[in-house]
């Protein structure tokens, strides 16, 4: 497994490193943000999900063809060998995570990786009993540099799904998302004493820099 540093010249929170390794025959490839302490976040990933202190985010690309029923040990094995240790986010993809898009708005940041191959509604008519689909899926990840009460980072949730939403339809996609979608909202833990945002909706302050951070990711990754 090869583990390439970011460039020194990149700012901000979320600082991304490319993992690349060689599974199967095929070159596969992560995104690894290693956040450190100080941290707590909120996701819907397979390993690492709800909400917690979490030092590391993990986004791997998996095969198109990807039949293991242990995510989270896949996922926690990638992680160890890339040098990520600690409680993390793992999250997986069938999507090339190179082809990622960023974008930061006063301070909140997002990175999203998109793949559309299996993408529809969220709410469709029922079909019956299906099997899972496989990791198509859009992920973000995205970084706020204050600190969220438990209510505002569920919020922050909502935000970034209607930023992305709003951002496949604005690139003129008929679609809400995959079914495999994830996301991961990190916060700073609180020093005694600082002020806890207590909304993040899109009209509040960072809820608003969320969703435009957001949003301006996901359409970076959904152009052909």
């Amino acid at each position: 497994m090869t583990v390439i540093p970011p460039p020194r010249t990149m700012t901000g929170v979320l600082p991304l490193q490319l993992v690349t390794r060689v599974e199967d025959g095929e070159q596969l490839h992560a995104l690894l943000w290693r956040a450190g302490t100080g941290w707590q976040m909120i996701s819907s990933a397979v390993l690492g999900g709800g909400i917690g202190k979490r030092a590391w985010v993990l986004n791997a690309q998996v095969s198109h063809g990807y039949r293991r029923t242990d995510p989270a040990r896949h996922l926690a094995a990638l992680a160890h060998d890339a040098g990520a240790h600690g409680a993390g986010v793992g999250l997986m993809t069938a999507a090339d995570v190179q082809a990622h898009g960023r974008a930061h708005d006063g301070g909140a940041e997002a990175v999203a990786t998109v793949g559309l191959g299996v993408r529809g509604w969220a709410a469709s008519p029922a079909r019956g009993t299906t099997s899972p689909a496989a990791p198509g899926t859009i992920n973000i990840i995205a970084a706020l540099p204050v600190a969220l009460s438990d209510a505002a980072l569920v919020n922050a949730v909502a935000t970034a799904t209607e930023a992305k939403v709003q951002a496949l339809l604005d690139e003129g996609y008929d679609c809400s998302g995959t079914p495999t979608d994830a996301v991961c909202v990190a916060a700073r833990i609180p020093c005694p004493g600082e002020e806890v945002q207590e909304f993040a909706g899109p009209r509040s302050l960072w809820g608003a820099r969320l969703a435009r951070a957001v949003h301006a990711a996901v359409r970076t990754a959904a152009k052909p």
